[in-house]
């Protein structure tokens, strides 16, 4: 650990932070459904997790919507909802230009980062994703090329530059393989990157956040799925033994969008309203898209109508948002800026129109654009809606924070692992 003394904090976004005095980290496991915490412990494979249930701090929290994976990254680093750092979403359409843009950097993103405050307050600040499309966001303001922090990703260990990622030879330094993008293995790399940085003692701060692959295909109980947390509970373990106050959150849930004949429970809505209201030229935006598709085929459970057409009044949107209620699959319609009051998402970036399925199902665009060949015979997991906005808030050691009458969000967790 460096020489930070112990009464320094940093403020962001009007929140105030301590800096760490012993080494802190914080692991976002994507897709963390409370169901798979609930059944590790009930099977008796997650004993460090079930410890600090006990003994520790552990809540239910709720996480930012869109329950997807950039946004609440970005919110669990920055403190804050989305309304306030601008991405709700990992893919939307740019209203001035009308092209359909996928956030793969920090470009778009409004403020700093906890990460940045912190580097540029003198502490060591490693932060390691699965995905590279998400590194490219978390190291905004991190400069590693200029000493200091280390941001890297499994996807892409085998390219890692001391200019660009603050650390190079990375599958030599630690001993492994770059694994493949579609695998538990990848989130696994990143928790054994985190500890060897640990070990040799040159971060003070971690942020380590993963990929949801597993959970897309392998429901909670499942021998897969059993398998992944088996592994990454011991890993969360080891932190812990080697002196690291850690704190576990996720960016969203999951849940089973199929039939019961194990078909995706899928509705298709631009098809749906361009039929409807051909004046409309609706344009659906599903937000989950991302490089990442294989496992869901950009189906989720909440959706963002553009409307392109000639026809965009106030009563036109009413009306369809009239219709979209009497769809089956949905379980909310509202308009965009309804919505973003409601969630607290950035008006100025949303559509006319918000559509949020129901827990066992999932809403596209056109049916064509969609391709779910790569499912390999499993059912449909997917999340974005409300049914995945729950997730675990857990620390290691005890934690004297005021819950009581509190909503606590996935966003409060550099708090609690920083302030109690």
């Amino acid at each position: 650990m460096g020489s930070v003394p112990s009464e320094k904090t940093i403020e962001l976004h009007g929140r105030t932070y301590h800096l760490p005095t012993r080494p802190v980290v914080i692991v976002c496991v994507d897709g963390f459904d409370p169901t798979y915490l609930q059944a590790g412990i009930e099977a008796g494979i997650l004993p460090t997790m079930a410890r600090w249930v006990q003994s520790g701090f552990h809540a239910t929290a709720t996480c930012a919507m869109p329950s997807v994976t950039n946004p609440n990254n970005l919110c669990i680093i920055t403190g804050v909802p989305t309304s306030v750092h601008g991405i709700s979403g990992n893919y939307y359409l740019d209203k001035d230009s009308g092209e359909e843009v996928m956030v793969l950097d920090a470009s778009k993103m409004r403020g700093e980062t906890i990460l940045e405050r912190m580097a540029r307050a003198g502490v060591r600040v490693a932060a390691i994703t699965a995905k590279d499309k998400l590194r490219r966001i978390i190291n905004h303001g991190l400069e590693p090329g200029k000493g200091g922090a280390i941001c890297f990703s499994s996807q892409f260990a085998d390219q890692c530059t001391v200019e660009e990622h603050g650390i190079s030879d990375v599958e030599a330094w630690l001993g492994k393989s770059t694994p493949p993008q579609y695998s538990g293995e990848l989130s696994l790399f990143v928790l054994d990157a985190g500890l060897k940085l640990l070990q040799e003692k040159r971060a003070d701060l971690f942020y380590l956040t993963l990929s949801d692959y597993i959970q897309h295909k392998h429901a909670p109980g499942s021998d897969e799925a059993d398998d992944f947390f088996r592994k990454l509970d011991a890993r969360l373990g080891e932190f812990e033994r080697l002196g690291a106050v850690v704190a576990v959150t996720g960016d969203h849930g999951m849940s089973d969008k199929s039939d019961d004949e194990g078909k995706p429970n899928a509705f298709f809505l631009e098809d749906f309203l361009n039929e409807k209201f051909p004046q409309s030229g609706a344009r659906v935006m599903c937000p989950i898209a991302d490089p990442f598709v294989k496992h869901h085929g950009a189906l989720g459970g909440f959706v963002r109508v553009h409307l392109t057409g000639t026809d965009k009044s106030a009563q036109l949107v009413e009306e369809m948002i009239r219709q979209c209620q009497q769809i089956p699959q949905v379980e909310v319609a509202m308009s965009g800026k309804e919505a973003a009051a409601k969630f607290e998402m950035p008006e100025d970036r949303e559509g006319e129109l918000v559509v949020i399925a129901r827990s066992n199902a999932v809403i596209g665009s056109r049916k064509e654009a969609h391709d779910l060949s790569q499912l390999d015979g499993h059912r449909l997991r997917s999340h974005g809606g409300l049914s995945e906005q729950h997730i675990p808030l857990l620390r290691s050691v005890k934690a004297d924070m005021p819950i009581a009458g509190k909503s606590l969000r996935n966003f409060d967790v550099f708090d609690l692992a920083l302030n109690y």
